[in-house]
């Protein structure tokens, strides 16, 4: 009896094999080319990366922090044991924002290094939210330009910072709901100025109260004679 074999499970000539090898070398070539190259080495030479904005994950764009400037005695506490002596009264901030779906903002105080910092936030829902500070200079030793406190999705917090290093100190909040947030913070310290960096990375300097702007309380009354 004579068997046939069926053409469709035959195997694929030498030929086949050879062209398609060939078409899947070039495919990667051209992706490795085009695409890793750029995103992990920030190497461009089709310029693809640099189109497409992939070199700026290999060779991110740094940018100092910028302090805001300060007014007055720059305000580094004088330590003597458990009780810091400042130059200048603390001065104390309410900021209040309305965060859009997807949106962020960071909010930010300029401390000296020893600085202290009180504050209380609360938002009408759970926001991602990183506490951190950025060095005003390079420590020299190594240390990361930034440094987290806390990092962790939160729909408030209460707390004190004492600045471990001179710079900018505060919150970074992200909404990733598809609904409005409201953020208010509260806070009192030793900074020197704040500044918010919004969505659309512009920097506003925001102004703070300090004591000869507060109300005065008034005068006690005299005590009554023959009393």
């Amino acid at each position: 009896m004579t068997t046939s074999t069926d053409p469709a499970l035959a195997a694929p000539s030498l030929a086949v094999l050879a062209r398609t090898t060939a078409v899947a070398v070039a495919v990667a070539a051209v992706i490795l080319v085009a695409f890793v190259l750029p995103a992990e080495y920030a190497v461009d030479p089709l310029g693809t990366g640099r189109w497409l904005g992939l070199t700026e994950i290999a060779a991110p764009t740094v940018t100092p922090v910028e302090v805001p400037a300060t007014s007055g005695a720059r305000l580094v506490p004088v330590q003597q044991g458990p009780w810091g002596a400042y130059p200048a009264p603390f001065k104390s901030d309410t900021f209040e924002l309305t965060l859009q779906p997807y949106e962020y903002v960071e909010y930010k105080y300029a401390l000296e290094q020893g600085a202290a910092l009180v504050y209380a936030w609360t938002a009408s829902a759970p926001l991602i939210q990183d506490f951190h500070g950025e060095r005003a200079v390079a420590s020299g030793d190594g240390s990361p330009a930034e440094e987290t406190f806390d990092k962790a999705n939160r729909q408030n917090a209460n707390g004190t910072l004492t600045a471990p290093f001179s710079g900018i100190h505060g919150w970074y909040w992200e909404n990733p709901g598809g609904s409005p947030v409201t953020i208010r913070l509260t806070t009192a310290g030793y900074y020197g100025s704040a500044v918010e960096i919004r969505s659309d990375r512009t920097r506003h300097a925001r102004p703070l109260q300090s004591p000869d702007t507060w109300t005065s309380l008034p005068a006690p009354a005299a005590a009554s004679e023959g009393k």
